[in-house]
Formats: C-alpha cells, structure tokens, sequence
C-alpha cells in the first residue's frame, strides 16, 4: 500500500463540481492499494497516519500528529501511486489491486483513522476527481507498506 501525505492549510476534492469532501489543516492522503496488499498493510499505513509527526511544536520543530494539532484527514483513493513507470512510456497499473479488494482496503484505512477520533473526509472510489489543496510547508511524505525496515 502506498501512500502520499501532504501537509495541509486545506484541502478539498470534487466530482463533476460536486464537492464530496473539504478539510482545513490537516493531511492530505492519496492512497493507493497494490495486489496482495492485506489488513496488516490497512493497519501500518493507518498508523502512519495518524502517528507521524510532521506538525511543528512551539519550537518550530516537526514534533506534532494530527492528532496532536486537531487537524483533519482527507484520503483519496489513487490507483496511480501503484504505476510502474520504468519502462516505455505508458505507466503500467498491472501492480494495483483490483477495484473490489483495493475497496475493502481503503475502507479499512478510513475506519482505522475514525476508530482513532480523527476526523477524517473522502474522495469518490473510482471517480474522476479534481483535488485542490494548500500545501503547507511543502510538507510531503511517502508511506510505503512494503518496505519496512
């Protein structure tokens, strides 16, 4: 499971002009779920989420949660992040989960994140979606399930 957390001032995500989800400060998590991702990479990616601490304390250092800052969580569902893009020049999605399992996957993060207390808004699975954020630093991180160290 791979996922892309930006740091936020806000964030929000439409489909056909509709707006499905906003936050203020917060993450922004584009999340994508590979075959063979299983609850325990649900569960580590959760994790990561909700715990890393890339908020600034009074010393201006990157010591804080989300959690710790009352922020907000926006995740959406990116089949994109499990691209392949080393050889030719068309990505190849063949590593994403298929649309059912990879489903499961992201509902599971999104019900781990709110068994945490955070508040946590979504995109549209599977839907062509426009995100508009207010990247605040830049602050951006990858979380990759697999490579644990």
């Amino acid at each position: 499971m791979r996922a892309v957390l930006q740091r936020v001032s806000s964030a929000e995500v439409t489909v056909d002009g509709r707006r499905v989800g906003a936050i203020g400060a917060g993450l922004l998590v584009l999340l994508g779920v590979e075959t063979g991702d299983g609850p325990s990479d649900a569960t580590y990616t959760a994790d990561k989420i909700a715990g890393l601490r890339c908020f600034a304390d009074e010393a201006d250092r990157m010591n804080r949660s989300v959690a710790d800052i009352g922020g907000s969580v926006l995740v959406v569902s990116q089949v994109t992040l499990c691209g392949d893009t080393r050889k030719g020049r068309r990505p190849s999605l063949d590593a994403a989960a298929p649309p059912a399992e990879a489903r499961l996957l992201y509902d599971d993060v999104v019900r781990q994140l709110r068994a945490r207390e955070l508040v946590v808004e979504t995109g549209e699975f599977q839907a062509t979606m426009a995100v508009a954020l207010v990247n605040d630093g830049p602050v951006t991180f990858l979380v990759d399930s697999r490579k644990r160290l």
